[in-house]
């Protein structure tokens, strides 16, 4: 591995820490394109390298935000059950669906909701009046069929799962943007493990890169949750609204190019 793929490759994990910690996201959106486009890597080893470094990275985030307080633990748990069984039905439906279609209407989903968060402005939701039932194994139900639709979404738009766990969480759950973030972090170091070891199995991994992707992803993601647990929640919401925006827009661009 020559140093200037080293470097570049670290540049790509400080890009996907950052976006870890400040949206509780996938890096898979990141490191894909970047290892298949520029490294001309296998797809196949690309997802599988970048699973190991969304393992690595949430890890690190959704520690900081725990120490926090910001992390629903048993919620978390519920509903990666439910993301778990749900993406194995998403994933096979998958091929049935044109990628171009995929993409549009998921970027799509993230302007409207982009738009959708700045309009509050700031405004903190009241998680007792987002779905919530009095009977705690009617709550712990409706988060892993929560979990579940998550998990076909996510088998179905791929890169955007970690993105669809942290929309429900907002606009369904109503938990505040601190916890919806900490927690959408903690669920998907639960499902990339999950799918990570898939990949391994197939000796889809490439581990020296991933490693090193994952050494900057490390570093922005513990500046970058630090920095968003410190500041206050509207402007940490104003933030990850323009973050869904650009990702929206960089999403369409990339389908134009192609």
């Amino acid at each position: 591995m020559s140093v200037v793929m080293i470097i570049w490759s670290i540049i790509i994990g400080l890009i996907t820490g950052s976006v870890t910690s400040l949206i509780g996201a996938s890096g898979v959106s990141i490191v894909v394109p970047a290892l298949t486009l520029f490294f001309g890597i296998n797809s196949h080893i690309a997802i599988g390298s970048s699973l190991l470094v969304d393992v690595i990275t949430s890890i690190i985030v959704s520690v900081s935000y725990f120490k926090h307080h910001n992390v629903r633990l048993a919620a978390s748990l519920w509903i990666a059950v439910g993301s778990i069984l749900g993406s194995q039905l998403g994933s096979h439906w998958a091929g049935l669906i044109p990628d171009g279609a995929l993409d549009v209407t998921f970027a799509i989903v993230l302007l409207i909701s982009g738009i959708s968060t700045l309009r509050r402005g700031g405004k903190v939701f009241d998680s007792s009046k987002g779905l919530h039932f009095d009977s705690k194994v009617l709550q712990d139900l409706s988060l892993v069929v929560l979990g579940f639709l998550i998990g076909i979404i996510s088998g179905l738009v791929g890169a955007g799962g970690g993105v669809m766990v942290l929309l429900t969480i907002i606009f369904i759950l109503h938990y505040p943007m601190h916890e919806a973030v900490g927690t959408s972090t903690f669920i998907m170091c639960i499902t990339a493990l999950s799918s990570l070891i898939g990949y391994a199995r197939q000796g889809n991994v490439d581990w020296k890169l991933g490693l090193i992707i994952a050494a900057g992803a490390v570093i922005a993601g513990a500046i970058g949750s630090k920095f968003a647990n410190e500041i206050n929640e509207t402007k940490l919401s104003k933030i990850v609204s323009w973050i869904f925006i650009v990702l929206s827009i960089m999403m369409v661009a990339v389908h134009l190019v192609h």
